[in-house]
């Protein structure tokens, strides 16, 4: 793998990471073209998903630092016996729903990701996935939202929107698609609903590089791949921070079914790759 092939992938996972395209979709169809070998580059796709981690932090910084700060503060409202009162404490609660929506996630992740993980090499199966976003994104640009925020949202909202970032481990299906589409089916504010999406995005991310860690160390990289591999994260962080914005403004101008057209021609020729050349 150099430069090129390495720049070509930061940009692609920094894009489909955030857009509702599918990250995991496009870097499984650009590694079959170009006959990367998925186990020599483990590292690196781990070290991509930490640099589009820097993009969410980067875009909701002040969101996140709140966040640490009400968790001190709810640990010593628990030990003064003063409880919860999340009714009280909107970031409280919107730190408890994130991790309320974690939950399935983790749990989908950790029973099936092995099983998903062996559909990343079928170009058939992710074409399919690639399809099946498309219909998420033509749905969620039909759909009008309600003005439901962190005060109205409860627990059954929270655990829907896991459940289907977590069934977006299958490759082709888009994270972001799916957890958009899960907020404004529980009739969230556009603006929430998108806001959520990537607030929830951070632990998803961080289990995903906590689950392959261990085997990119083991796998190891060749030292002569550490200059692509530094240029590669670079520039998923920066194109993943563009895409977060665009994904901002797309979703309040209502554009959403752009996606659908560009994801379906996709999968199309992905399911005629996978049946006719790969």
């Amino acid at each position: 793998m150099g430069y090129i092939e390495a720049i070509i992938l930061g940009l692609v996972q920094g894009l489909a990471e955030f857009l509702p395209i599918s990250s995991s979709g496009h870097l499984a169809l650009l590694q079959d073209l170009f006959h990367v070998d998925a186990e020599k580059v483990l590292l690196f796709a781990v070290l991509l998903h930490l640099g589009t981690l820097v993009s969410v932090f980067i875009v909701y910084w002040k969101d996140i630092w709140e966040l640490l700060v009400e968790l001190v503060i709810t640990i010593k409202d628990l030990c003064t016996g003063k409880g919860l009162r999340l009714e009280e404490r909107p970031i409280r609660k919107l730190g408890i729903m994130i991790i309320v929506a974690t939950i399935p996630t983790a749990v989908i992740g950790l029973l099936l990701n092995d099983f998903f993980e062996g559909l990343y090499t079928s170009m058939i199966a992710v074409g399919v996935g690639f399809l099946i976003t498309g219909v998420i994104m033509f749905l969620a640009e039909k759909m009008s939202s309600a003005n439901k925020g962190i005060e109205k949202m409860n627990f059954r909202n929270a655990i829907f929107i896991g459940l289907l970032q977590g069934v977006a481990i299958y490759p082709g299906i888009s994270r972001s698609g799916s957890t958009l589409v899960g907020g404004l089916t529980t009739g969230l504010k556009r603006e929430f609903a998108v806001k959520f999406a990537f607030l929830i995005s951070i632990p998803s991310i961080l289990g995903s590089v906590i689950l392959e860690l261990p085997d990119a160390i083991k796998a190891g990289t060749d030292p002569t791949l550490m200059g692509p591999i530094a240029a590669g994260v670079v520039v998923a962080a920066v194109s993943g921070l563009f895409a977060i914005k665009t994904m901002i403004k797309i979703v309040s101008n209502k554009k959403l079914s752009y996606f659908s057209y560009y994801v379906w021609i996709l999968g199309a020729c992905t399911i005629a790759y996978g049946v006719f050349w790969a």
